[in-house]
Protein backbone atom coordinates (compact mmCIF):
# COMPACT_ATOMS: atom_id res chain seq x y z
CA UNK A 1 0.00 0.00 0.00
CA UNK A 2 1.26 3.15 -0.85
CA UNK A 3 2.03 5.31 2.65
CA UNK A 4 2.70 8.62 0.18
CA UNK A 5 3.03 11.12 -2.31
CA UNK A 6 6.49 9.84 -4.36
CA UNK A 7 8.45 12.67 -4.89
CA UNK A 8 8.10 11.66 -9.01
CA UNK A 9 3.91 12.60 -8.57
CA UNK A 10 5.24 15.92 -7.04
CA UNK A 11 7.69 16.74 -9.53
CA UNK A 12 5.51 16.03 -12.33
CA UNK A 13 3.06 18.17 -10.71
CA UNK A 14 5.28 20.89 -10.68
CA UNK A 15 6.90 20.86 -13.73
CA UNK A 16 2.87 20.59 -15.20
CA UNK A 17 2.42 23.71 -13.22
CA UNK A 18 5.30 25.69 -15.00
CA UNK A 19 4.91 25.01 -18.10
CA UNK A 20 1.09 25.70 -18.03
CA UNK A 21 1.85 29.19 -16.57
CA UNK A 22 5.08 29.72 -19.37
CA UNK A 23 2.18 29.91 -21.84
CA UNK A 24 0.74 32.23 -20.70
CA UNK A 25 3.66 34.10 -19.02
CA UNK A 26 3.01 37.56 -21.62
CA UNK A 27 -0.64 37.71 -20.22
CA UNK A 28 0.21 37.48 -16.51
CA UNK A 29 -0.06 40.81 -14.16
CA UNK A 30 2.76 41.20 -11.28
CA UNK A 31 0.16 40.05 -8.87
CA UNK A 32 -0.83 37.01 -11.43
CA UNK A 33 3.21 35.96 -11.16
CA UNK A 34 3.28 36.14 -7.41
CA UNK A 35 0.70 33.98 -7.20
CA UNK A 36 2.26 31.54 -9.31
CA UNK A 37 5.79 32.11 -7.55
CA UNK A 38 3.15 31.04 -4.35
CA UNK A 39 1.63 28.28 -6.03
CA UNK A 40 5.63 27.18 -6.91
CA UNK A 41 6.72 27.10 -3.16
CA UNK A 42 3.71 25.61 -1.85
CA UNK A 43 3.89 22.49 -4.17
CA UNK A 44 7.74 22.56 -2.81
CA UNK A 45 6.68 22.49 0.34
CA UNK A 46 4.54 19.38 -0.26
CA UNK A 47 7.29 17.32 -1.81
CA UNK A 48 9.59 18.13 0.48
CA UNK A 49 6.97 16.98 3.48
CA UNK A 50 5.37 14.15 1.65
CA UNK A 51 8.37 12.41 1.00
CA UNK A 52 8.94 12.87 4.88
CA UNK A 53 5.38 11.65 5.72
CA UNK A 54 5.62 8.46 3.99
CA UNK A 55 9.36 7.76 5.38
CA UNK A 56 7.54 7.75 8.43
CA UNK A 57 4.79 5.70 7.63
CA UNK A 58 7.02 3.14 6.15
CA UNK A 59 9.38 3.10 9.26
CA UNK A 60 6.03 2.92 11.75
CA UNK A 61 4.73 -0.12 10.09
CA UNK A 62 7.90 -1.98 9.74
CA UNK A 63 8.48 -1.09 13.59
CA UNK A 64 4.37 -2.60 14.08
CA UNK A 65 5.17 -5.28 12.26
CA UNK A 66 8.34 -6.44 13.79
CA UNK A 67 6.89 -5.51 17.30
CA UNK A 68 3.52 -7.58 16.54
CA UNK A 69 6.09 -10.46 15.02
CA UNK A 70 8.07 -10.48 17.95
CA UNK A 71 4.99 -10.49 21.06
CA UNK A 72 3.43 -13.84 18.94
CA UNK A 73 7.01 -15.35 19.28
CA UNK A 74 7.07 -14.16 23.57
CA UNK A 75 3.42 -15.35 23.34
CA UNK A 76 4.26 -19.03 21.75
CA UNK A 77 7.44 -19.39 24.17
CA UNK A 78 5.18 -18.25 27.06
CA UNK A 79 2.64 -21.11 26.44
CA UNK A 80 5.27 -23.49 25.64
CA UNK A 81 7.36 -22.73 28.73
CA UNK A 82 3.68 -22.96 30.76
CA UNK A 83 3.40 -26.65 29.58
CA UNK A 84 6.60 -27.58 29.99
CA UNK A 85 5.77 -26.47 33.61
CA UNK A 86 2.69 -28.52 33.73
CA UNK A 87 4.70 -31.67 32.96
CA UNK A 88 6.89 -31.16 35.30
CA UNK A 89 4.31 -30.86 38.47
CA UNK A 90 2.49 -34.04 36.95
CA UNK A 91 5.58 -35.93 37.25
CA UNK A 92 6.14 -34.14 40.72
CA UNK A 93 2.95 -35.69 41.52
CA UNK A 94 2.88 -39.03 39.70
CA UNK A 95 6.41 -39.52 42.01
CA UNK A 96 4.80 -38.35 44.80
CA UNK A 97 1.72 -40.85 44.35
CA UNK A 98 4.41 -43.54 43.85
CA UNK A 99 5.79 -43.03 47.23
CA UNK A 100 2.31 -42.57 48.84
CA UNK A 101 1.26 -45.86 47.79
CA UNK A 102 4.50 -47.28 49.00
CA UNK A 103 4.28 -44.98 52.53
CA UNK A 104 0.55 -46.65 52.85
CA UNK A 105 1.58 -50.22 52.08
CA UNK A 106 5.01 -50.09 54.61
CA UNK A 107 6.89 -51.03 51.94
CA UNK A 108 10.47 -48.88 52.93
CA UNK A 109 12.28 -49.88 49.54
CA UNK A 110 9.70 -48.94 47.58
CA UNK A 111 9.44 -45.52 49.23
CA UNK A 112 13.46 -45.08 48.83
CA UNK A 113 12.86 -45.67 44.82
CA UNK A 114 10.39 -43.41 44.73
CA UNK A 115 12.31 -40.74 46.42
CA UNK A 116 15.41 -40.98 44.23
CA UNK A 117 12.83 -40.25 41.12
CA UNK A 118 12.42 -36.66 42.99
CA UNK A 119 13.28 -33.63 41.10
CA UNK A 120 15.98 -31.79 43.30
CA UNK A 121 13.31 -28.65 43.29
CA UNK A 122 10.71 -31.05 44.78
CA UNK A 123 12.78 -33.17 46.89
CA UNK A 124 12.67 -29.52 48.75
CA UNK A 125 9.65 -28.59 49.14
CA UNK A 126 9.29 -32.93 49.88
CA UNK A 127 11.86 -32.27 53.15
CA UNK A 128 9.56 -29.53 53.86
CA UNK A 129 6.30 -31.16 54.26
CA UNK A 130 7.52 -34.16 56.10
CA UNK A 131 8.60 -31.71 58.86
CA UNK A 132 5.27 -30.61 59.04
CA UNK A 133 4.17 -34.20 60.30
CA UNK A 134 1.80 -35.09 58.06
CA UNK A 135 1.07 -38.26 59.36
CA UNK A 136 -0.08 -36.61 62.86
CA UNK A 137 -0.49 -32.74 62.06
CA UNK A 138 -4.11 -32.48 60.71
CA UNK A 139 -2.93 -28.70 60.03
CA UNK A 140 -0.18 -30.08 57.86
CA UNK A 141 -0.62 -29.00 53.99
CA UNK A 142 -1.98 -31.69 51.41
CA UNK A 143 1.10 -32.72 49.46
CA UNK A 144 4.73 -30.99 48.86
CA UNK A 145 2.69 -29.10 45.88
CA UNK A 146 0.87 -27.05 48.54
CA UNK A 147 3.82 -25.77 50.84
CA UNK A 148 5.69 -22.33 50.38
CA UNK A 149 8.91 -24.17 49.45
CA UNK A 150 7.32 -25.64 46.07
CA UNK A 151 8.88 -23.78 43.39
CA UNK A 152 8.70 -23.57 39.76
CA UNK A 153 10.81 -21.45 38.02
CA UNK A 154 9.28 -22.23 34.65
CA UNK A 155 5.92 -20.61 35.53
CA UNK A 156 7.58 -17.70 37.10
CA UNK A 157 9.71 -17.49 33.10
CA UNK A 158 6.21 -17.97 31.55
CA UNK A 159 4.09 -14.81 33.56
CA UNK A 160 7.71 -13.13 32.57
CA UNK A 161 7.31 -14.11 28.86
CA UNK A 162 3.40 -13.09 28.84
CA UNK A 163 4.10 -10.06 30.30
CA UNK A 164 6.75 -9.23 27.51
CA UNK A 165 4.54 -10.26 24.89
CA UNK A 166 1.63 -7.88 26.43
CA UNK A 167 4.45 -5.03 26.07
CA UNK A 168 5.30 -5.87 22.63
CA UNK A 169 1.77 -5.52 21.63
CA UNK A 170 1.04 -3.00 22.63
CA UNK A 171 4.03 -1.39 21.39
CA UNK A 172 2.95 -2.62 17.44
CA UNK A 173 -0.05 -1.23 17.92
CA UNK A 174 1.26 2.25 18.82
CA UNK A 175 3.26 2.06 16.15
CA UNK A 176 0.44 1.39 13.92
CA UNK A 177 -1.79 4.06 15.08
CA UNK A 178 1.77 6.24 14.45
CA UNK A 179 1.75 4.97 10.58
CA UNK A 180 -1.84 5.64 10.05
CA UNK A 181 -1.21 8.91 11.35
CA UNK A 182 1.59 9.61 8.77
CA UNK A 183 -0.80 8.09 6.14
CA UNK A 184 -3.43 10.38 7.27
CA UNK A 185 -1.17 13.50 7.09
CA UNK A 186 -0.01 12.51 3.72
CA UNK A 187 -3.91 12.78 2.63
CA UNK A 188 -3.84 16.40 3.87
CA UNK A 189 -0.37 16.82 1.68
CA UNK A 190 -2.37 15.37 -1.14
CA UNK A 191 -5.26 17.63 -1.25
CA UNK A 192 -2.90 20.81 -1.15
CA UNK A 193 -1.39 19.39 -4.01
CA UNK A 194 -4.83 18.54 -6.03
CA UNK A 195 -5.93 22.45 -4.65
CA UNK A 196 -3.02 24.18 -5.64
CA UNK A 197 -2.33 22.17 -9.03
CA UNK A 198 -5.85 22.56 -10.37
CA UNK A 199 -5.49 26.52 -9.01
CA UNK A 200 -3.47 27.28 -12.29
CA UNK A 201 -6.22 26.52 -14.87
CA UNK A 202 -8.33 28.93 -13.49
CA UNK A 203 -7.93 32.45 -15.56
CA UNK A 204 -10.18 34.25 -12.35
CA UNK A 205 -7.62 35.79 -9.99
CA UNK A 206 -9.80 35.07 -6.99
CA UNK A 207 -10.75 31.72 -8.04
CA UNK A 208 -6.94 31.00 -7.97
CA UNK A 209 -6.09 33.10 -4.54
CA UNK A 210 -9.09 31.54 -3.14
CA UNK A 211 -7.70 27.38 -3.94
CA UNK A 212 -3.60 28.83 -2.72
CA UNK A 213 -5.40 30.01 0.36
CA UNK A 214 -7.51 26.93 0.68
CA UNK A 215 -4.38 24.62 0.13
CA UNK A 216 -2.05 27.17 2.77
CA UNK A 217 -5.05 26.69 5.02
CA UNK A 218 -4.35 23.13 5.20
CA UNK A 219 -0.50 22.52 4.43
CA UNK A 220 -0.57 24.72 7.87
CA UNK A 221 -2.78 21.48 9.30
CA UNK A 222 -0.63 19.19 7.71
CA UNK A 223 2.38 20.92 9.54
CA UNK A 224 1.14 20.86 12.83
CA UNK A 225 0.11 17.36 12.71
CA UNK A 226 3.97 16.48 11.61
CA UNK A 227 5.44 18.30 14.46
CA UNK A 228 3.08 16.74 16.75
CA UNK A 229 3.78 13.25 15.71
CA UNK A 230 7.05 11.16 17.27
CA UNK A 231 10.15 10.98 14.76
CA UNK A 232 10.23 7.70 12.65
CA UNK A 233 12.30 4.70 14.46
CA UNK A 234 16.20 4.88 13.64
Amino acid sequence: MGEGLSTAEVGNEISHHKKHHAAHDGEQTGHDRIITIIEAILLAVVAILAAWSGFAASQWSTESRLALAQASTARTEASETTIEAMEQRNFDSSTFDAWFTAYVAGNAEAMEIAERRFRPEFEVAFDAWIATEPATNSDAPPGPTYVEEYEQPLLDEADSLSEKADDLYDEGAEAAKDADDYVRTTVYLATVLFLVGISGHFRVRAARIGLVAIGGIVLTLAVVALVSLPTPPT
